[in-house]
Formats: C-alpha cells, structure tokens, sequence
C-alpha cells in the first residue's frame, strides 16, 4: 500500500513530532485504520500479522481527528 493513498489523521506537525519516522495513524480509502509506531515485543502475533506501540497522545489525536 502506498502511504499517499492513505488520509493521515496525527502527526501533522501540531503535536511534539510531525515527521514520518513518528507513531502515526492513517486511515484508508475503504475506512480501516492503519498504525504506525515502535514495534512491540509484548507478545508474539500470529503470523503476518505485526503489533506495534504508539503514544495514548496519538490515538487521542486520531479520535478528534475523526471527530469520536
């Protein structure tokens, strides 16, 4: 997937990181959500599938961002 195709919700240079290398969420054309941030060792996911951590600063972002 290709990141222009996707409508970003955080990061967008309001809060302390606006760069692409920062915890970010995305949504796509179809409405899922996509998540970007540091990779997690919390537990092993099943496999093709990833987990990753972002800040409780960005999901809040995201929610006002899609007005929840």
């Amino acid at each position: 997937m290709v990141r222009e195709g996707l409508q970003r919700l955080t990061g967008n240079g309001n809060g302390t990181c606006g760069k692409d290398d920062c915890p970010n969420v995305y949504r796509t054309a179809s409405g899922s959500i996509i998540v970007q941030g540091d990779v997690s060792t919390a537990f092993r996911p099943p496999d093709g599938e990833g987990i990753v951590e972002i800040p409780e600063e960005t999901l809040r972002e995201a929610f006002r961002a899609l007005g929840w």
